[in-house]
């Protein structure tokens, strides 16, 4: 059982009445994401949200004479009894007389009421609390920011009975554990901030049977992302802040520099420095900050306090001690790597003597009969070993780039060196997008947990291994985008030389950031996103609101 504070917000009860699973999700599971919308309305918030440091007074105390009229920013306010609390805008007093003002950032609307219910809801729980506070409270003001006009809201019988409603239905779903499901084809959904978290079309397309499903999934998140990693190769460079942006130098000398809104992650290879105030930076705004050995190795992230999602962790780690459920994703996650293994190979082999692709299709099976994960074990590595087998008769690179098996730690060939370099940006990729999502991707269904190994990044990444990391090496060789002077051959082992790290790292984010059609949904957006949107459909597989984890494969 989730532990809720006790007094609920009277923005959350604005939440509520909008859309019951939005509130569920900023409230239960503490989740949020900003969009221009938001953005917009902490700018018209700006002046308002600064804190008022002058006494309150309390009903009585020090009452000025009855032409003024006291102004308070930004106060603070609760109801014990009640249950609520808010943060009041503007507070306007006259004598024993309080009026909270709400500021909300577009126009006024055209409705009865002069607002949308919300947004009343939201003004009547501030007037519920001054009233339990002392103070008289009939009416308040909504000032809509865009069309500069003051809407007067009157506290009614109807409008207090509806926020009461509000309340008690909020505290209802809270106290469930079970979120509500998600609106249907609502125009609400393309303007909200969570839509991306929510997945409402994505949601119920997946709950719904073959028969009644609805013809069109809206693509409701953006297509790409706006902010896009960092990475830092010079040895020596120090990374550090300057105003708004972050900045890369080298022997004092500038060489780069990105602006923070800019950023999504930050990667660091090898003797690189970073200085606190970036680091500080950094974590306030909930970028992290990735760290590579000189030769692409993961090391370790840095990010702020971790995600608040308890919930979706509870679940996480009662599934992976769970062995049936933790079998039942191993075996996805296992299927939809031996079934994009074959698309790969049967997009680029030109004739396949050794049956290759039919041997990978019974091995995809045999794996949905397994009832062992030791069974699937073996099962994963005669199809790895299959597999390849027939990549090494796809990539047309010469002898330089002759491939026969795969090997590692070290790698010995170059084309083991760039696909342990490229499997360790996925499980970079893959770590990051669990943390921000509220997973602990230490712990995972399949990969067993080990000291310092991200297993449930690992789990996840299985199916995209031959979509990103196999393709782009393919790509990069075949392409003859990377020679032979891009590696380093040292006591057996083959590696990376920075130039070759620089290639690749490129080819890596332009895969990522390459739309494709989701195989499922009909829309077209990144592979970056397309990583977040099988997160949160685990995360919904996990808390039992999906009957079953959906791959992604490709055609």
């Amino acid at each position: 059982m989730i532990s809720l504070p006790d007094l609920v917000p009277a923005r959350m009860l604005n939440e509520f009445t909008y859309c019951p699973r939005l509130a569920y999700l900023e409230w239960v599971q503490s989740e949020f994401a900003h969009n221009p919308d938001t953005l917009d309305g902490r700018f018209s918030h700006r002046k308002v949200d600064i804190e008022d440091n002058r006494p309150f007074p309390a009903p009585g105390e020090n009452d000025p004479p009855d032409s003024i009229i006291l102004h308070a920013r930004s106060v603070m306010l609760s109801a014990p009894i009640l249950g609520i609390i808010a943060k009041m805008d503007i507070l306007e007093l006259d004598g024993n007389i309080a009026t909270p003002v709400d500021y909300k950032r577009g126009a006024a609307p055209d409705v009865l009421y002069g607002a949308f219910d919300p947004e009343r809801v939201q003004l009547c729980a501030q007037a519920l609390i001054l009233r339990e506070n002392g103070f008289e409270c009939e009416s308040g003001i909504i000032y809509f920011v865009a069309s500069k006009t003051r809407v007067e809201i009157q506290f009614d019988i109807i409008l207090e009975s509806l926020t009461l409603e509000m309340l008690a239905g909020l505290r209802t779903i809270a106290a469930s554990e079970k979120m509500p499901l998600p609106l249907i084809d609502s125009p609400k959904c393309p303007r909200c901030s969570l839509v991306g978290i929510c997945l409402p079309d994505e949601t119920r397309a997946l709950c719904q049977t073959d028969n009644d499903q609805d013809d069109k999934i809206r693509r409701l998140l953006p297509a790409r992302d706006d902010a896009l990693p960092a990475y830092v190769l010079f040895q020596g460079a120090q990374v550090g802040k300057s105003a708004d942006r972050l900045t890369v130098k080298l022997k004092g000398e500038l060489i780069n520099d990105v602006k923070f809104h800019d950023l999504s992650q930050l990667c660091i290879f090898g003797n690189v420095q970073i200085t606190t105030q970036a680091l500080h930076e950094l974590i306030s705004r909930g970028i992290p900050i990735c760290y590579f050995s000189m030769g692409g190795w993961f090391l370790a992230m840095t990010t702020g306090l971790i995600h608040k999602n308890v919930e979706l962790r509870i679940e996480q780690y009662a599934t992976a001690s769970n062995p049936e459920k933790s079998l039942v994703l191993a075996k996805a996650f296992t299927i939809g790597k031996i079934k994009n293994s074959r698309t790969l190979l049967r997009r680029h082999l030109e004739q396949d003597p050794d049956n290759v692709l039919s041997s990978l299709n019974d091995l995809c099976e045999r794996a949905e009969a397994v009832t062992s994960p030791e069974s699937l074990l073996g099962i994963e590595g005669t199809a790895a070993r299959i597999y390849f087998s027939g990549f090494a008769k796809v990539i047309k690179g010469g002898d330089f780039f002759k491939f026969e098996d795969r090997n590692r730690r070290p790698p010995k060939d170059p084309i083991n060196a760039l696909l342990s370099f490229l499997y360790a940006m996925l499980a970079k990729e893959w770590t990051v997008t669990l943390s921000a999502v509220g997973f602990d991707p230490m712990l995972g269904f399949y990969h067993k947990p080990r000291y310092g190994r991200p297993a449930l990044a690992l789990d996840i990444s299985e199916e995209f291994r031959p979509l990103i990391a196999e393709s782009v090496a393919l790509s990069l060789v075949n392409s003859e985008e990377i020679s032979n002077r891009d590696f380093v051959f040292k006591a057996g082992a083959c590696a990376l030389n920075e130039s070759g790290r620089k290639i690749v790292i490129a080819a890596f984010e332009r895969r990522l950031d390459s739309l494709i059609t989701h195989p499922i949904f009909g829309y077209k957006i990144s592979y970056r996103r397309i990583f977040e949107v099988q997160a949160r459909l685990l995360a919904r597989t996990l808390s039992g609101e999906l009957p079953a984890f959906p791959n992604f494969l490709t055609r």
